[in-house]
């Protein structure tokens, strides 16, 4: 086993348990003492609480250094199917460590928190993972996904408001949701068209052709099932917010039709 390996191999153990350490005993203390409603949750609440902020600290940090990589690796940025992946291994398996990690959470708490399309994404994810870990290709492409995490803060903190009893017509509320919308479709939704025009121009050439069979598959495949699950997530997310975008121009129609008759 080479040196890089083990580099890669002891990354990923130290992210998963830094995030288990995280949901079972840091997300407690660390809620209890930033917001006076997380003790009157629900156990059930507080499970998913403390998923929800391993989520966001996962997401802020492969996000944010992410888009460094993105923004700033030369050798990725040259050559996105074999480009020397140092950087986004480091990336890679912190992020790898997280889904691992999340997902035994969503097995050991099934009842409260269990998804089947959270399980699907994050099988799909480490499948494509494990090839950019372990044979140093389509790091730059693996990056590039990993700048979807942006939206999950915005996501968890809905939860929040809501688990928090926030009015659904209050400023933060409503800020939040406008930005989620929107950060949701600028990293997940506007990539998509091209993202799969890059796969067309370099699809036959020598570079992808030298992937073999096998890593081309896992490349287009999980994206695919990937962007799909997105797609579904952003019209319900629209919906969401068409929806309260309305109520909350009814409610004002109703108040200014008030004080017209108050004059």
């Amino acid at each position: 086993m080479d040196t890089n390996t083990k580099l890669v191999i002891s990354m990923t153990f130290t992210s998963f348990f830094t995030f288990q350490l995280l949901f079972h005993f840091i997300s407690y203390w660390f809620s209890a003492h930033v917001s006076s409603g997380f003790n009157s949750l629900s156990s059930e609440k507080k499970i998913e609480w403390n998923s929800r902020v391993v989520s966001t600290c996962h997401s802020l940090v492969v996000g944010i250094f992410g888009l460094y990589i993105f923004l700033f690796d030369e050798a990725t940025i040259a050559d996105p199917l074999w480009g020397d992946p140092s950087l986004v291994k480091v990336n890679i398996a912190i992020a790898s460590g997280y889904l691992i990690s999340d997902l035994l959470i969503l097995i050991l708490y099934w009842k409260v928190i269990g998804d089947k399309y959270f399980v699907i994404h994050h099988c799909a994810a480490l499948y494509a993972y494990f090839f950019i870990l372990r044979d140093g290709v389509l790091a730059y492409v693996g990056n590039f996904r990993l700048l979807a995490e942006l939206s999950s803060p915005f996501v968890n903190q809905r939860w929040f408001f809501e688990a928090l009893e926030y009015p659904k017509f209050s400023k933060a509320n409503v800020i939040n949701g406008i930005l989620m919308t929107v950060v949701f479709f600028i990293v997940r939704i506007a990539p998509i068209p091209p993202f799969y025009s890059y796969i067309y121009s370099v699809f036959g050439t020598e570079a992808y052709i030298r992937l073999g069979l096998l890593r081309q598959s896992a490349w287009i495949c999980t994206c695919v099932v990937l962007d799909v699950m997105n797609v579904m997530w952003m019209i319900k997310i629209s919906r969401g917010c068409i929806k309260v975008i309305s109520l909350i121009r009814q409610e004002k129609a109703k108040s200014s039709l008030q004080n017209g008759k108050l004059d």
